[in-house]
């Protein structure tokens, strides 16, 4: 079994440093919530993870279907708790193609296998709460 490791340093207030396959990342809070706003927040980098783990499996598959792209872009939409634990409550993915006569079933099939079979992060997250897709064909 493979087994992924990661430590995460106290740097000073709310700051913390994480180095991750040798780049690393800083995570903080707003300065309105007390921090310096050195990073980006902990939750925000859950969505960064689906969406970049989706993205890649969507791109290589396309490319197999020999699928040109001329842009490709994921954005997230997530619904957030009022309530503490401040948590995701659903989540829905857009993919968004840009290109000349893009066939709509090679993107789905993409999608679709990105989605139900390959994506490690949105399958975990479908554990947890409702993820739903959509896609979309930029002119």
């Amino acid at each position: 079994m493979v087994q992924h490791t990661t430590k995460t340093i106290w740097r000073k207030n709310n700051i913390f440093d994480t180095e991750v396959d040798g780049h690393l990342i800083t995570i903080d809070l707003a300065k309105e919530a007390g921090g310096d706003d050195a990073g980006p927040r902990p939750k925000k980098l859950m969505l960064v993870a689906a969406a970049g783990c989706s993205g890649i499996d969507v791109v290589s598959l396309l490319k197999k279907m020999r699928v040109g792209l001329k842009g490709f872009d994921i954005q997230i939409e997530a619904e957030v708790s009022e309530e503490d634990p401040k948590q995701y409550t659903s989540m829905k993915i857009i993919y968004e193609f840009e290109g000349e006569e893009l066939p709509m079933e090679k993107l789905e099939k993409a999608v679709k296998l990105s989605y139900e079979k390959y994506c490690g992060v949105i399958a975990l997250y479908k554990k947890a709460i409702p993820v739903a897709y959509e896609i979309r064909i930029k002119n």
